[in-house]
């Protein structure tokens, strides 16, 4: 077992003076024959290692292309190899990513399909929190940040295409909001940062970002975090914002007199934790005009009331689908699946108990 560790380290080792000689084409080809040798011999740990140590040293010498190749192959080998989804396998893997320079487009191959292995192979079917926290954190840190106000002012221009193909909040978003307990802190800084790009009186447009995203994936604790934290450093870093402080004796509340919007956000967090649809439905009420004019939360606010209120979200059929269904034993006149109501409560979450 020595022996064989140590010829795999010289392998490694081979071929990093290759890469710091500048003979990248050529190391990358001879590891990729390298660790299919190893893959045809089932030797997987031996191939493993090999694409792991080749995949990290091309990306730190700025060979994203190249090391993003090595590193797919790498998590193509774990979904053959059936190596399970652990501390010891998602360190390497997050070696990997962390090794990617900034702004490789490559980048976003890798961490989809590392990912998507976990899906496959570990207990989350949205992919591994830790692996999502990870992916999440480094494009929130790595991330440029047109504001949302710029994109929908250029919502027709080439300026526009070129801010959503280079900004990389959303894809912190999308992984953050798939993370663990310590994603809501990171992605509610995000947010924050990101609003303070745009005008002041936006900041609910950007705390809905954290919000809505936890409350449609059942996740009221971190959505409630999320809020907390962005509402906080808000209050902290604008010290000239109107606030009243509300008590009762059930709850806690900060009022924010010029922006209603958050304070509906703030409300609609109390009214989840309660379960009352009326209650609900005199705040949508309430706010309707506010709501309809920032345009855009319609869809999150209608499934957020089927999820946690029970009220049911109207859908058209279609004639020629129901007429098929009829026909054919499916859709049309049969019922369809309810579906499911989250018990308004702070439940649990992936990754975060």
């Amino acid at each position: 077992m020595a022996s064989k560790t140590a010829k795999i380290q010289k392998t490694i080792a081979r071929q990093q003076e290759r890469i710091a000689a500048g003979d990248y084409y050529e190391a990358h080809q001879q590891l990729r024959t390298i660790s299919s040798r190893y893959v045809k011999a089932q030797d997987w740990d031996s191939a493993f290692d090999v694409l792991h140590g080749g995949a990290v040293a091309l990306l730190k010498a700025g060979q994203g292309g190249s090391g993003a190749d090595l590193g797919c192959m790498l998590v193509d080998i774990l979904g053959k190899s059936g190596k399970p989804v652990d501390g010891a396998v998602k360190n390497k893997l997050l070696t990997v990513l962390r090794a990617f320079p900034p702004d490789e487009p490559t980048k976003k191959k890798y961490v989809t399909e590392m990912i998507q292995w976990s899906a496959r192979t570990g207990d989350y079917p949205n992919g591994d929190p830790e692996l999502h926290h990870a992916a999440g954190s480094l494009y929130a840190q790595g991330s440029s940040h047109p504001s949302v106000s710029d994109i929908a002012n250029a919502a027709q221009s080439t300026k526009a295409c070129r801010l959503l193909i280079e900004a990389e909040p959303y894809e912190a978003e999308r992984h953050l909001t798939l993370g663990t307990r310590d994603s809501p802190e990171t992605l509610a800084r995000l947010e924050y940062e990101w609003y303070t790009q745009d005008g002041s009186h936006t900041a609910a447009l950007y705390c809905a970002r954290c919000v809505f995203p936890y409350l449609l994936t059942s996740n009221l604790r971190a959505a409630n975090k999320a809020y907390l934290i962005f509402t906080s450093r808000l209050s902290t870093s604008n010290k000239a914002l109107m606030l009243q402080e509300v008590s009762s004796k059930t709850a806690d509340m900060r009022v924010y007199p010029s922006l209603p919007l958050l304070n509906f956000l703030g409300l609609l967090l109390l009214a989840v934790q309660r379960g009352g649809a009326d209650l609900y439905k005199q705040l949508a009420k309430h706010y309707a005009p506010y709501v309809k004019e920032v345009g855009g939360w319609d869809d999150a606010l209608a499934t957020i009331g089927e999820m946690y209120f029970g009220i049911k979200i109207p859908r058209q059929g279609n004639p020629l689908f129901d007429m098929m269904g009829s026909m054919m034993g499916f859709g049309g006149g049969s019922p369809k699946p309810k579906p499911k109501k989250v018990e308004a409560q702070m439940p649990p979450s992936e990754g975060l108990d």
